[in-house]
C-alpha cells in the first residue's frame, strides 16, 4: 500500500486495492497501550479467611459430605446456626473444585460387545419380536422372527396377541425340529429372550446364548433389518383388522422374503438359494448370461468382462477391528 501510494495518491491506491480509506488510516494509529484493571477488593461484608475454612470443614465433615448444599444449609438453619448464604457455599465448594455430585453415584459395568461369526447356515440364529397395530389404539399384536443370519432365511415366526416366553420357547423348538439346531442363539435383552424357560430350552439343546448390550440396537441388527424390510414395504398396512389378517398377512410376506426377495447382502440372491446351497449354481448361470453378453457386444462394457456379485463368505455380528484380530493372533 506504502509503494503504490508513493506513485499516486492515497485514494487513488485504495480505490485500486479495493481497500476502504477510513480502514487504511484506522490501520496507522499505533494501538493504545493495554491497562490492566486494578485488583477488585474484597467488599465488606465478605467472609473471613477462617470463616471460609469452617464452611469448608462443616460441608466435608462426615455429617454433611453426602449431602447436597441446600440439606446442609437448612439442616443448620434448623439448628440455629447460619455460616452463610447457600449461593456462598456454592461458590465455595466451586472455588475448592468440588463443585460437583455429593453424592455416591451408581456405577454400571462395562457389557462385552458381542461378536459372533457365520461362514456357513445353520450356525448362528437371531431372533427377536416387534409389534403390529392391531384395529384399534392400544391393541398391538407380536410378531416372532427367528433368522439365520449368513443366509437370512427366516427358519421361524409366528403372530400372537402377546409376549410370552412359553410362546417363544414352543417357537424356537419348532424351527430346531425342522431345520436342526445352530450353534448359537442370538437376541436383545427382552423379558423373553432373557426368561428361564427359553433359557432351559438352549442349555438342553447344548446351544450357546448370546444377548445384546443394554440399549444398543445395532447388536441384534440382522433382525432389525429384517422388520424394516417388512414394515416399509408398499403392500405393509397402516394395522390389521385382526390376529387372522396379521397371521395370513406375514405367511405371504415370509414365503416372498424367503424365495423371492433378492437381498443385497447375499450378493442379489434368495435366502433360501443361500440356505439351501443352490447359490452357487444360478451364480454360474448369472456368469454364463453376462459372459454371454459380453461376447455378443464388448463395447457395451466398455471391454471389461462382466461378472455378477460374489456369494457371501461371512456375516458378523460386531465384526471386530483388524487391529483387535491382530492382538489376539
Amino acid at each position: 500500500m506504502a509503494e503504490l501510494a508513493a506513485h499516486t495518491s492515497t485514494t487513488q491506491a485504495c480505490a485500486l486495492l479495493g481497500w476502504s480509506r477510513a480502514t487504511h488510516y484506522r490501520a496507522q494509529i499505533p494501538p493504545a497501550p493495554r491497562q490492566d484493571k486494578p485488583p477488585r477488593s474484597a467488599p465488606p461484608n465478605a467472609l473471613t479467611d477462617a470463616e471460609r475454612e469452617q464452611v469448608l470443614a462443616t460441608l466435608n465433615s462426615a455429617r454433611f459430605a453426602d449431602k447436597s448444599v441446600a440439606q446442609c444449609w437448612a439442616t443448620l438453619l434448623d439448628e440455629g446456626s447460619y455460616l452463610c448464604s447457600m449461593s456462598t457455599m456454592h461458590r465455595l465448594l466451586r472455588t475448592a473444585g468440588q463443585s460437583r455430585e455429593r453424592r455416591r453415584q451408581a456405577t454400571h459395568p462395562p457389557r462385552a460387545k458381542p461378536e459372533l461369526l457365520a461362514t456357513a447356515p445353520g450356525q448362528v440364529w437371531s431372533w427377536d419380536i416387534t409389534k403390529l397395530r392391531g384395529p384399534q389404539r392400544g391393541v398391538y399384536y407380536d410378531l416372532y422372527v427367528v433368522l439365520d443370519i449368513f443366509s437370512r432365511y427366516v427358519v421361524g415366526w409366528t403372530v400372537a396377541a402377546r409376549e410370552d416366553a412359553d410362546i417363544a420357547k414352543a417357537l424356537i423348538a419348532d424351527a430346531v425340529a425342522v431345520h436342526g439346531a445352530p450353534g448359537s442363539v442370538h437376541a436383545d435383552r427382552g423379558t423373553s429372550m432373557t426368561s428361564k424357560p427359553v433359557a432351559q430350552l438352549l442349555v438342553d439343546l447344548g446351544v450357546a446364548r448370546s444377548h445384546s448390550r443394554p440399549h444398543v440396537s445395532n447388536d441384534n441388527p440382522f433382525s432389525e433389518s429384517a422388520f424394516k424390510t417388512l414394515k416399509y414395504a408398499p403392500v405393509f398396512p397402516d394395522r390389521f383388522g385382526c390376529l387372522a389378517d396379521a397371521r395370513a398377512f406375514c405367511e405371504a410376506f415370509f414365503a416372498y422374503y424367503n424365495h423371492d426377495h433378492r437381498h443385497s447382502g447375499l450378493g442379489l440372491h434368495t435366502p433360501a438359494s443361500v440356505h439351501h446351497g443352490t447359490a452357487g449354481e444360478v451364480r454360474a448361470q448369472r456368469a454364463a448370461t453376462l459372459a454371454a453378453a459380453y461376447a455378443a457386444n464388448p463395447t457395451r462394457f466398455g471391454h471389461r468382462r462382466p461378472t455378477p456379485p460374489p456369494l457371501p463368505t461371512a456375516a458378523w455380528i460386531n465384526q471386530p477391528s483388524r487391529e483387535a484380530l491382530i492382538q489376539n493372533n
